[in-house]
């Protein structure tokens, strides 16, 4: 029997104009914990799905058990003993934890569902885990640890060989983190073999055996744990300078706009910080450092539990997006499409949302000027569009971005949040978003931008500050920007 039970040999996946695969070899052998790393965009999400049949890659192998592929399909790899456990769960709520676990292949005894033989095999499983777990309980009653668990025991129990865990330590807590690890030793000494994926190095060098690192989505190389270290890493990760042209500026200005003491809750605790005016803060961190949850405290979306917020040194705590608006703070969200634009409607009316109070007649909208308004935010902000009477569904990622960020600058903010700014839109569109930011910072304007792009965070910031774990890890100033220095923070290792 080979050692090897997974080989990928000569695979590319090819978009219009991108390579995101690039003639990627690797090898995993059969009972080992093998990390994958690499910055976003590295190529690692669209390896995962060739392996397990989500995407077709464009030309190549994936050899497993010694059976050559090219390519897969969901049940080809299913049957081939390859599972996935995602970062966001699949997990019916409403339903109990064996429900769960064998959602799509109930056991059954004759026309009925046999829940005593669910019940029993669930046992078993957890059992084989080694950890204690109702099988009756329902999901939405457990916390997010045993909610992963429930994912894990589901990959399990259709007997696979090959799991692929992708950044699970994201959503837990250090004590769920380390249940976490306790299974996959188990597994791992029960011969499955572990494809872990994770930003977070800490956790590579306490579990994995060996590690690869893919970059611009070529393979770079693999290393045995004991031959390597964090320095050595970050090197084959970043191993790179900034390739992409970011519009020049430079905050002078020392006057605070927004300050933040000991600020909590939400997940963050005691973040402090400065906004200056016409300045573009970064906020940088791995996956689940907190940087989304702080800037939604900001802006009212969950409340502030603790410690204080400053708005031209007056305290405020808004209560609501409203009340932030309000104050003049706006977010431009990570996830437009569900909480950006509303996509069945035009973008006159998306881009008029936030100031229809402006737009109207008495009781009535001036649809003239509602008009005008929006036409005046296509020109100034680019929008390619058939017509105002488009749906904004219908647009282009970078198009959508830019209505989201049309919408809040009818309500004049005199701060921006802007989670993730260019993710998902092509690099011709980042430029633009690039350029209205720097616009917007001239005009007096002070942005928080958080971003998981290492060259867009350090191309367009100001000053960075660093979370890991919902806590302050450290600031850079713009001299001291350096790709291994942020990665060095974001894992923990920065100024607590």
């Amino acid at each position: 029997m080979s050692e090897n039970i997974l080989e990928i040999k000569n695979l590319y996946k090819l978009y219009p104009g991108v390579t995101a695969l690039n003639n990627v070899n690797l090898t995993f052998r059969r009972g080992e914990v093998h990390a994958l790393c690499g910055e976003n965009g590295a190529g690692k999400s669209t390896l995962i799905k060739a392996i397990s049949g989500a995407i077709t890659p464009t030309s190549g192998e994936i050899i497993i058990k010694g059976k050559s592929h090219k390519s897969m399909t969901p049940a080809l790899a299913r049957a081939s003993g390859i599972a996935v456990v995602y970062q966001e769960f699949t997990l019916a709520p409403v339903l109990t934890v064996m429900e769960n676990i064998f959602m799509g292949d109930f056991r059954k005894k004759g026309l009925f569902i046999d829940r005593k033989a669910m019940c029993a095999e669930s046992e078993a499983l957890f059992k084989r885990m080694n950890v204690e777990l109702n099988p009756r309980e329902f999901v939405k009653n457990l916390t997010t640890g045993y909610q992963q668990i429930v994912e894990i025991a589901k990959a399990v129990s259709r007997n696979a060989e090959i799991l692929i865990m992708d950044e699970p330590s994201a959503p837990l807590t250090e004590k769920e983190v380390d249940s976490m690890f306790n299974i996959v030793r188990t597994l791992k000494a029960q011969g499955v073999t572990i494809i872990y994926i994770s930003h977070r190095l800490d956790e590579i060098f306490s579990l994995a055996d060996r590690v690869s690192v893919l970059r611009d989505g070529a393979y770079i190389g693999t290393k045995n744990i004991a031959d390597t270290d964090k320095d050595d890493l970050i090197r084959m990760m970043v191993g790179r300078t900034l390739s992409q042209t970011f519009p020049e500026h430079h905050c002078e200005s020392r006057e605070v706009v927004l300050e933040a003491r000991n600020l909590s809750g939400n997940g963050v605790k005691d973040i402090s910080f400065q906004l200056h005016k016409g300045e573009i803060l970064g906020f940088g961190g791995l996956v689940g450092a907190g940087r989304t949850e702080l800037c939604e405290m900001l802006f009212g979306r969950y409340p502030i539990q603790g410690g204080e917020l400053y708005l031209h040194g007056k305290r405020i705590s808004p209560k609501n997006p409203s009340s932030a608006v309000a104050s003049g703070i706006a977010l431009v969200p990570e996830d437009r499409k569900q909480h950006g634009i509303i996509a069945p409607m035009t973008v006159r009316d998306n881009l008029t949302i936030s100031t229809i109070h402006k737009l109207t007649k008495g009781p009535f909208i001036d649809n003239k000027a509602q008009t005008g308004y929006a036409q005046g935010q296509v020109d100034a902000l680019e929008i390619k569009t058939p017509g105002l009477g488009q749906r904004v569904k219908n647009l282009s990622g970078g198009n959508q971005q830019k209505v989201v960020l049309g919408k809040w600058l009818g309500a004049d903010p005199e701060i921006l949040i802007f989670d993730e700014p260019t993710r998902g839109i092509d690099v011709g569109a980042k430029a633009e978003i690039y350029k209205i930011m720097v616009r917007l910072i001239h005009s007096g304007k002070s942005i928080i931008m958080i971003s998981s792009d290492m060259e867009e965070l350090l191309g367009m910031s100001d000053r960075l500050l660093i979370l890991t774990k919902g806590r302050y890890s450290g600031t850079l100033e713009r001299d001291d920007f350096d790709q291994e220095t942020v990665l060095k923070y974001s894992s923990g290792g920065g100024n607590t």
